[in-house]
């Protein structure tokens, strides 16, 4: 009994660990704060303070329906019913979104930013990659096309787990803009987190990934499995331009390419020649601009008062 219960007692032992530990580095990831944001994008110009207080904003708290608020700030200097939402990426909040709001200010676009759950003055007790995420992202457009009127222009920007949120909401709830940039996304999030297995820890992943999947949808109720930008693309209709550095040793650009090749209708894809993870826009700040009005150039209906 005793030479059965030894190994027994060993193997739940392992499961527990494995399970708790994983999941937890998973749902409770450890957030920047926001002088380490502010630090890395003032040092490459892409965020300065007095700038950023100068600017009239409106901000917002609206109520998520998993039951916490969702806060965030809209900015409106023109007189234009064209508007972006910038969906930040995991460990991050709204003021990583800075620099790609002043890149959207400059178009002549309004822009809304907001902080996701469990990130920045959001409330929310965990991460889950886009799968909770998709659905305040559906209750910041609802509260913004009630805000603005039934004329309103809407493009969502989304950076890394934002550009996976983006994704998820207009494949899986409702293709509510009318395009799409998603910057570095992962393509499914069991295969990106069997890369980082393999990058980080070089574990085999037949003995972690059997024991976190059924871990993550015991304590957070969702399936990693589901967490998938590769099935909910094909059902997006709205136009999407795919933004990836072709060297991101954290989510490999190939994942891009994948959607790329399976979203169907109007879309662009740009490699960016320079860069790690989610520095696309810092290192390619020229060439990411230009590729975006070449976006808005092909894909049309971006103007004021369409129809």
């Amino acid at each position: 009994m005793k030479k059965v219960f030894i190994p027994l007692l060993i193997l739940l032992s392992y499961i527990l660990i494995v399970g708790f530990f994983f999941t937890n580095k998973l749902m409770f990831i450890k957030k920047k704060d926001n002088k380490d944001i502010i630090d890395r994008d003032s040092k490459f110009g892409l965020f300065n303070q007095q700038d950023y207080d100068s600017l009239d904003r409106r901000d917002f708290s609206i109520e998520s329906q998993f039951g916490y608020s969702i806060k965030g700030s809209v900015f409106e200097p023109h007189a234009t019913n064209k508007y972006m939402i910038i969906c930040h990426g995991v460990t991050v909040n709204r003021l990583n979104s800075v620099k790609y709001m002043n890149l959207f200010l400059q178009k002549g676009w309004n822009v809304l930013i907001y902080d996701h759950r469990r990130h920045g003055e959001s409330g929310g007790k965990t991460t889950s990659y886009g799968h909770y995420e998709k659905f305040d992202l559906q209750s910041v457009v609802d509260w913004l096309k009630k805000e603005v009127g039934d004329t309103i222009v809407l493009g969502v920007h989304g950076e890394s787990m934002g550009a996976v949120t983006t994704l998820l909401y207009a494949g899986m709830v409702e293709d509510g803009a009318d395009f799409y940039i998603a910057d570095c996304p992962f393509s499914e999030l069991e295969a990106q987190l069997l890369y980082r297995l393999k990058v980080e820890f070089n574990i085999p992943s037949v003995l972690v990934m059997p024991i976190a999947k059924p871990f993550v949808q015991l304590r957070d109720r969702y399936s990693i499995k589901g967490v998938s930008p590769l099935q909910a693309v094909s059902n997006i209709k709205s136009p999407i331009l795919f933004i990836h550095s072709k060297d991101d040793d954290y989510i490999p650009s190939d994942m891009s390419k994948l959607l790329y090749e399976k979203k169907k209708g109007a879309k662009k894809l740009f490699i960016a020649e320079k860069g790690s993870h989610a520095m696309s826009y810092a290192e390619n700040r020229e060439e990411y601009s230009k590729v975006i009005d070449e976006f808005f150039e092909e894909i049309g209906g971006t103007e004021e008062n369409r129809g």
